[in-house]
């Protein structure tokens, strides 16, 4: 018996497995181009220039392709994931979809503790890559069961809102930040004077404002939470132990606690908004763009449109850069159906037209938020 498997701390053969696995993580990495930063052409914002960066292009459809590439890293160089390791996540969206996608990769079984009502459409883009969809019928047990799942199949529960913002190097490594700053160097405003971004877990707002500091770049970081969240209260009370009963109906954000991810001081700029008024500016930049995109971005377009409206007003110039986060076309059944926004009491009409007038040149009234800044 070899010096290692006496000591009780594995054996050459689980490391082989788990350098394999990293191996093959990052080959699909380097397969994969980075994502592209499209440019809004927006003639009535003279000297203020928008960017998209989208996200929505990864192979599993979303930002989240990054963040679940990112975890599977974290625990398999962690010791927490080995050959054969059970892989649950407290999730029923995109995270979700992207995990499957490596559990898959690196041959272990995945599982998604999900509520029961979660959309046929999730349930078989998760199934679609071989994850398995544990269901739940109260929400509020979705930390609780994962972690009882995980301990009854002798698994690793990955817990990407406690993770998410310590398994992604945010000095670099190609994270997202560094593609934006670094995608961003040829245009007419180089260093963007506000990155916008929404929270979900946490994680992709603390790695940009990490690096922001970092690289002590001028743009200031502005986030853009959803009603029915948490993190805005948060935020703006210094309080983690803030909750909100109601669930958001806006998925991949809003949360019903401050998720442990949540990293309040790289935040410049705090907005809270109506679910409304995202799925209003989701309505308005998928006829810019020509294609769908989801509620979150639209959460994080009407944070670009306040704070260029800021901009305007102070006669300032500079760039913004916000995300595409993913593809409308998950929400066909959903955010882009009129029945089910009437089911759900939600009505975008009364903001798209003004949202509309704010591109073509008006004022964009900033009643349509909460604000709270450093």
């Amino acid at each position: 018996m070899n010096k290692e498997a006496k000591t009780g701390y594995g054996c050459g053969q689980s490391r082989g497995w788990v350098d394999e696995a990293v191996a093959a993580i990052e080959a699909d990495q380097r397969r994969s181009a980075d994502t592209h930063l499209w440019k809004l052409d927006v003639p009535a914002l003279a000297g203020i220039d928008l960017y998209l960066k989208d996200e929505s292009t990864h192979p599993t459809g979303s930002l989240k392709h990054r963040l679940a590439r990112s975890l599977f890293l974290y625990a398999l160089c962690n010791g927490h994931v080995r050959q054969g390791t059970p892989v649950i996540e407290a999730s029923s969206g995109s995270t979700a979809v992207s995990e499957a996608y490596f559990a898959r990769m690196i041959g272990v079984p995945f599982y998604a503790v999900m509520p029961r009502t979660t959309s046929a459409e999730k349930i078989a883009a998760i199934e679609h890559y071989g994850g398995n969809c544990h269901f739940i019928d109260d929400g509020r047990r979705i930390y609780g069961e994962s972690a009882e799942l995980a301990a009854r199949l002798g698994g690793h529960f990955m817990d990407q809102f406690t993770h998410a913002e310590r398994a992604t190097d945010w000095r670099g490594n190609n994270n997202i930040a560094e593609s934006i700053f670094d995608q961003m160097q040829q245009e007419r405003f180089p260093c963007p004077s506000w990155v916008v971004m929404s929270a979900g877990t946490g994680g992709t707002t603390a790695t940009i404002g990490r690096y922001i500091r970092y690289k002590r770049h001028a743009t200031r970081l502005c986030v853009v939470d959803v009603e029915r969240s948490a993190f805005f209260e948060g935020f703006a009370t210094g309080s983690r132990d803030c909750r909100c009963e109601e669930p958001s109906r806006i998925e991949g954000i809003g949360r019903p606690r401050v998720e442990p991810s949540f990293v309040p001081g790289v935040i410049d700029h705090m907005l809270r908004i109506s679910e409304a008024v995202s799925l209003a500016a989701m309505r308005v930049l998928s006829r810019k763009l020509g294609r769908r995109v989801g509620g979150s971005t639209g959460t994080n377009f009407t944070g670009m449109c306040l704070q260029a409206a800021r901009m305007r007003q102070a006669g300032e110039s500079g760039s913004l850069v916000t995300l595409i986060c993913d593809s409308g076309e998950r929400y066909a059944n959903t955010y882009y159906c009129d029945d089910w926004l009437a089911e759900k009491g939600l009505d975008p009409s009364p903001f798209e037209g003004r949202i509309e007038a704010f591109l073509a040149g008006g004022e964009l009234d900033l009643d349509f938020e909460e604000s709270w800044a450093r």
